[in-house]
């Protein structure tokens, strides 16, 4: 088996495999716990982060338990590091993963608000310091993945220890304690035995330390558990139901709603609880919600009254049902004050309460510090209008992070966004209460039931006796439902509520709106767009047709009755009858008629929503601005613009390219024949079009090189050539040195040859046109010794040196072969 250090780096090495390839925590929950159960120091155990000066600086306190109070920051940090890094090592990382804001809240108060957080950033990656935050470095593209795979796997592992040592679970506080100021103070202080102990107290050392050296030779297991070690732990007790609570709330002696361990098992009512875990030493202890008190014989409803006499706890149904027995009939009932609920209490402006483990958080938290789930909103409670005048909005909440703000803010005081715009709340109108005359009372449970109805509503017996029209009111029969304390509840009898105007056009809005939408959706699995459907519908409001049928059916022909009356108005303005829009008269001045198409047509209905008039002046407006585009480019012939832009259904660059067609033909069909390419006539007087040719054909620099080759070759007894000037041209620029390259004269016969027409040898300076060079070589090698072949102009080199004598034939084999071959 591996040693413990060989077991660490091999879980850490898989569990930063896992983290590159998914990029999610839970991914590698089971390695990092198997990271954090390793019984190994911290300096053993964390080599990127520094993770005993973290704890040291962010623990204060006297005692343990002021210390692990102050340790909760930095496991909230840690959360908050583990995210960010998660984020970085996500092959799909976030938007914005180049910065870290210090105005962030959540970064304001977690991260930033430890000792060492920055650091840990640092080793991510955000080493650039900026006035609002920190970033990585410009020149840096993407994350260095493994090493922050690296540093999240150990941010995740420390967490996870501290969350072990916080809850007393650790195998090994021995690591934190020694760690931690105060708990090292105490434990020095415990470890000073008298001087007669010490052989005692050297005897454990020494078994301590036998015992930390087998650290490397015991077996770790990976994945299984280890055996709890014998910590006492506080067992979980339920909480009991408010009935047997055994007393009242410790503050003010009202009904308990919760129950709180860490107090001593204390109960408290609601508002009292939510007062006296506001303090700060407080504010993390987790309270359980007593269950409710129900009925002792439905189990299902809240007790409404208790009988001594019974001593039974009884909600109303059952307290009337069990009470009517002769025996019972007499029985005094105390009725009870239902328990508030406590998601009903109002909530403080600086705190929130968690609707998980009911803990108190500061308001800028936005997830909680115990079980850290993100903070919900709660519903609002129905509070009675006493009044029917208007609702005055005095608080908003932010739709980010649910934090209450005034009614006079623009900006959420926490996250700093801005508030939305939501619809004014109205009071609720008010039911006028049924008359007398409009109810009747029930002779049997002296119920109130409405007029039309002749059954009793509570009790379902029929009503005794016609009483077809309202009488006065007379007071109610005796009945047994008098020993009552309190009376049974009633009914309300809500009317039809009035309509109101505003809210029948809102609803009729929302209905069309509804109604337009699912048109949309079935227009677009048509491969029809929105702006069609909704045209469609203008069109075709008064029929039962769907706008996708009307669609095919009978929008060609109304996009053929547009280009008709367009094609009819446009030649009532050439001819005269154009009154004040003569303006839309032809630019040439023909009198032919306009020749629009369907697609054109359609362009200009759907711009003008369905409107066939204005879809008729859309149409001629936008003809007559690309036919004077055309016309602008060289087209001067508005017929056949008309023509070209009838063809491309009224697109400027498909008519452009039917109007270029004529003008390329004869540069297609040269482009297309067999015939051999035209040599290029330097007298041509067009200069610019042989400048053209050159410049396309040869691949030369600039402009202005093809300029200097054709004023070179037109010079008068030019003896170069085409092909030799445009090389040396491609060289150099300077005209001087090109005259020179381009006249080279042979030593040997005088003649003027261009550079690349003339030989050198290897062994000395001298250029020979080629004539020469080859004339000179076949007869050294055919009529004269070996010793001969050597430069014509100044006989070099020496033959007689060994040394220049295999360097110089080498080269010559060389020219004289390739001379043969060509």
């Amino acid at each position: 088996m591996a040693s413990l250090p060989g077991q660490l780096a091999e879980v850490r090495a898989r569990a930063e495999t896992n983290l590159l390839s998914t990029g999610s925590a839970q991914e590698v929950s089971s390695e990092v716990q198997t990271l954090a159960r390793i019984p190994l120091p911290l300096l053993a155990k964390y080599h990127h982060i520094n993770a005993e000066t973290m704890i040291k600086e962010n623990s204060t306190g006297q005692d343990r338990k002021e210390s692990v109070a102050s340790l909760q920051k930095l496991f909230t940090a840690l959360s908050i590091l583990e995210k960010y890094g998660c984020n970085l090592a996500n092959p799909n990382r976030p938007k914005y993963w180049r910065t870290v804001k210090h105005n962030n809240p959540v970064f304001r108060a977690t991260v930033d608000a430890i000792k060492g957080g920055r650091s840990v950033l640092n080793l991510y990656g955000y080493t650039n310091q900026q006035p609002d935050g920190l970033s990585f470095p410009d020149n840096v593209t993407d994350p260095d993945v493994g090493k922050v795979a690296a540093v999240t796997v150990e941010v995740m592992t420390l967490r996870t220890e501290l969350d072990m040592f916080i809850k007393n679970t650790h195998q090994h506080p021995e690591f934190f304690e020694r760690t931690i100021p105060c708990l090292n103070q105490q434990g020095a202080g415990v470890q000073q035995v008298p001087q007669e102990e010490s052989e005692i107290a050297s005897d454990g050392a020494v078994l301590a330390a036998s015992e930390s050296r087998q650290w490397d030779s015991k077996p770790f297991p990976l994945f299984t558990p280890p055996k709890p070690a014998p910590i006492p732990r506080m067992k979980t007790i339920s909480p009991p139901p408010a009935s047997q609570a055994g007393g009242n709330c410790n503050l003010c002696g009202g009904s308990p709603s919760v129950l709180c361990h860490p107090c001593g098992s204390s109960f408290f009512c609601g508002q009292c609880d939510q007062i006296y875990h506001r303090h700060p030493e407080r504010t993390n202890h987790k309270r359980e919600k007593i269950k409710p008190d129900n009925c002792t014989i439905c189990g299902t409803e809240p007790v409404s009254a208790q009988c001594p006499a019974c001593n039974q706890r009884l909600c109303v149904e059952c307290d009337k049902l069990y009470h009517t027995h002769p025996d019972r009939k007499d029985h005094q009932r105390i009725p009870t004050v239902p328990v508030t609920p406590l998601n009903t209490l109002s909530r403080s402006l600086s705190s929130w309460q968690c609707a998980s483990c009911t803990t108190v958080n500061g308001v800028k938290a936005v997830l909680c510090i115990s079980c850290e789930r993100p903070r919900l909103v709660c519903a609002a409670t129905s509070v009675p209008e006493e009044s029917p005048q208007p609702v005055t909005i005095t608080e908003w909440q932010c739709k980010s992070c649910t934090v209450l703000n005034s009614g006079s803010s623009v900006l959420c005081s926490v996250c700093e966004r801005p508030r939305l715009a939501t619809r004014p709340p109205t009071a609720p109108e008010r039911t006028a209460p049924l008359t007398t005359s409009q109810q009747w009372t029930c002779q049997f449970c002296t119920y109130m039931n409405s007029m039309p109805s002749m059954e009793c509503e509570m009790c379902d017996l029929p009503r005794s006796g016609p009483a077809p029209t309202p009488s006065p009111a007379s007071p109610p029969l005796p009945s047994p439902a008098k020993v009552f304390p309190a009376p049974l509840p009633v009914k309300p009898v809500v009317t039809p509520k009035q309509q109101d105007p505003d809210f029948m056009r809102q609803k009729v809005m929302k209905e069309e709106g509804l109604r337009l939408i699912q048109q949309i959706r079935e227009g677009e699995k048509k491969g029809v767009s929105p702006e069609e459907v909704y045209a469609a519908l203008c069109v075709s409001s008064g029929s039962n047709v769907s706008p996708c049928d009307w669609l095919k059916s009978e929008l060609p022909h109304l996009l053929d009755e547009i280009c008709a009356m367009a094609a009819s108005v446009q030649q009532d303005y050439k001819t005269g009858n154009s009154g004040p829009q003569g303006e839309l008269q032809n630019p040439g001045g023909q009198s032919e008629a306009v020749q629009l198409s369907r697609a054109e047509a359609k362009q200009a209905w759907l711009a003008a929503g369905g409107d066939t008039e204005k879809a008729v002046q859309h149409l001629l407006r936008n003809r007559r601005a690309k036919v004077r585009e055309l016309c602008s480019l060289g087209f001067s012939e508005v017929v056949r613009c008309e023509e070209a832009l009838r063809l491309s259904g009224g697109e400027v660059q498909g008519a452009l390219s039917l109007l270029q067609r004529p003008l390329l033909q004869p540069f297609h069909q040269r482009m297309w024949s067999e015939q051999p390419e035209p040599r290029i006539d330097f007298r041509h007087p067009d200069k610019q079009r042989m400048c053209r040719r050159l410049l396309a054909l040869y691949d030369l620099p600039s402009w202005g090189r093809c300029e200097l080759a054709l004023s070179l070759l037109q010079e008068p007894d030019a003896p170069y050539s085409l092909e030799d000037v445009v090389q040396v041209v491609k060289e150099s620029q300077d005209r001087d040195f090109i005259k020179r390259v381009l006249a080279k004269q042979c030593p040997i016969c005088f003649s003027i040859y261009p550079h690349s027409k003339m030989k050198s040898l290897t062994s000395c300076q001298c250029s020979i046109c080629s004539e020469c060079f080859q004339e000179h070589f076949t007869v050294a090698v055919r009529d004269k010794h070996i010793r001969d072949m050597v430069c014509p102009a100044c006989s070099e080199p020496d033959i007689n040196d060994p040394e220049h004598l295999e360097n110089y034939f080498s080269t010559l084999d060389i020219q004289v072969q390739r001379k043969r071959r060509a």
